[in-house]
């Protein structure tokens, strides 16, 4: 087996290995009551705090919803699932591409100072980007069509 198929195995494992383990965390713990969630964000109302409220709003927000929350676990649990089986990790990865470019966007635009953070979402998100891309030759003529 060549080297770089190896890596693209590890690579495979280890996305799919950290989005299942995300998916199970968004169940840990129960969603909060709105209540709950507007006391939390006066903690952080001043001008110095306001990144940390961004983001207590916004995980929050997902969370009350009702469904966002449980939806994109189940996401994150059943397309990281497809992508740890060789046979139906295509179709993982490309699901996978719109959840790995939120996650990057959401610490890129509310997480900025967290370099750690921002540069481990950039890597799932090229490694995401890595794996459909191998997979260039399957799926490049559903890019362009030729008219009958």
């Amino acid at each position: 087996m060549k080297t770089v198929n190896i890596l693209f195995i590890i690579l495979r494992l280890v996305l799919g290995g950290l989005m299942v383990y995300g998916g199970i965390n968004k169940f840990e713990k129960p969603s909060p009551t709105p209540v709950e969630v507007v006391e939390k964000a006066e903690k952080f109302t001043q001008p110095d705090k306001e990144s940390t409220l961004q983001k207590i709003l916004y995980i929050s927000g997902a969370k009350q919803t009702g469904y966002f929350w449980q939806v994109l676990g189940i996401c994150e649990i059943l397309f990281g699932l497809l992508l740890l089986f060789q046979g139906t990790s295509f179709v993982g990865a490309l699901f996978l591409l719109p959840i790995t470019l939120h996650i990057f966007l959401f610490h890129y635009f509310l997480e900025p100072e967290e370099m750690g953070e921002l540069l481990k979402t950039a890597a799932l998100f090229l490694i995401n980007i890595a794996l459909v891309l191998k997979e260039y030759s399957k799926w490049k003529h559903l890019l362009w069509i030729k008219p009958i």
